[in-house]
């Protein structure tokens, strides 16, 4: 894939942090992210599921910019930006990327109205006249569906919907290739988060944007997105074609994981597993989800499963992969024949 058809790209990319253990001058390491690799093309929707605490924030920061990696390569359209100045960074990232955080309430600083929160990224990067930003905040308020009357209100006047609408005009203040939605609608009311996920959706369509979707609400993620990442304790374990999941998942815990949302027509019939999610500090040897897995053997402790192609875009990590076809029921049989 050449860089012209590559707007975001991480290339083996580690993040690892160090935290207070139980000693006053030890500290452990925090494995945030391991190895991870991951191409953003021009107009695609990719969406990243998981558990709490396997990196999906971590990717989506080293992604935006906001995270150094400890090691490994982040690039914009061929160009290593770890490898710029700072400036030319901020330039880089901040007029091809933009970012929709989870609370809006913390997002945006309170003490300013909705017009100076707008306006800010456009006196940062200097777009424009005085004039030109001023119309790029009224068309900004229009884009998103609120009325002019917000401008001058300040965050805490308007609701929370209102807020995450104003949170995604900033994030679309300079034109951005590429949006970052970090957790978009955990933080709102059920009643709004729809909305808020259309307003993505066809903003996504009218700007031909590039999308990294971000979220614990795996139903949303297929309906949002082309192509689903799956990540486990730190590492992306499988990427598979939205409109393939979870029938034709191959990595056991992708096929666990979408087993557990409820559906419409039928009841949570979840594939079982075993025990909880390792520390990130001690992760396991090999596959590290093999703890937790019901087709693990010796040979997944030895070694981590090196990533497999199935049908061009699919890629997973696993040395006994779900066969094609297998139904949850078949699955849920062979979990429990582990207990």
């Amino acid at each position: 894939m050449t860089a012209d058809e590559t707007l975001a790209e991480l290339s083996d990319v580690h993040v690892v942090f160090k935290a207070r253990s139980g000693g006053l001058f030890t500290r452990d390491r925090v494995y945030a992210l391991t190895g991870a690799d991951l191409t953003v093309r021009p107009g695609e929707t990719v969406g990243v599921v998981g558990e709490s605490g396997c990196g999906k924030s971590t990717l989506a920061k080293v992604l935006v910019g906001l995270q150094r990696p400890t090691s490994g390569a982040v690039a914009f359209g061929g160009k290593d930006i770890w490898s710029m100045s700072a400036s030319e960074r901020r330039t880089a990232i901040g007029s091809t990327t933009g970012m929709v955080f989870q609370d809006p309430s913390t997002a945006l600083n309170r003490r300013l109205p909705v017009r100076r929160i707008l306006r800010d990224p456009l006196d940062v990067h200097r777009v424009g006249t005085a004039r030109e930003r001023e119309d790029r905040v009224r068309e900004l308020i229009d884009l998103v569906g609120l009325p002019g009357s917000v401008a001058d209100l300040l965050p805490g006047q308007i609701s929370g919907g209102q807020r995450q609408r104003v949170a995604i005009a900033r994030a679309l203040a300079l034109r951005p290739k590429l949006l970052i939605a970090d957790e978009p609608t955990s933080a709102l009311d059920v009643s709004v988060r729809a909305q808020i996920l259309n307003l993505l959706l066809d903003l996504k369509q009218r700007f031909d944007l590039a999308m990294l979707f971000v979220s614990h609400d795996i139903q949303t993620v297929r309906r949002m997105s082309d192509r689903v990442v799956t990540m486990y304790l730190g590492r992306i374990v499988e990427q598979t074609p939205a409109e393939a999941v979870p029938a034709r998942a191959r990595h056991p815990y992708t096929r666990a994981l979408f087993s557990a949302t409820p559906g419409l027509l039928s009841p949570i019939d979840p594939i079982p597993l075993i025990g909880p999610v390792p520390s990130a500090t001690r992760p396991p040897s090999g596959c590290p989800f093999r703890t937790r897995c019901w087709r693990a053997d010796d040979v997944c402790a030895a070694e981590m499963p090196a990533a497999e192609i199935d049908g061009g875009e699919h890629l997973f990590r696993c040395h006994h992969p779900v066969p094609a076809g297998a139904t949850d029921r078949e699955l849920i049989g062979q979990a429990g024949e582990r207990d």
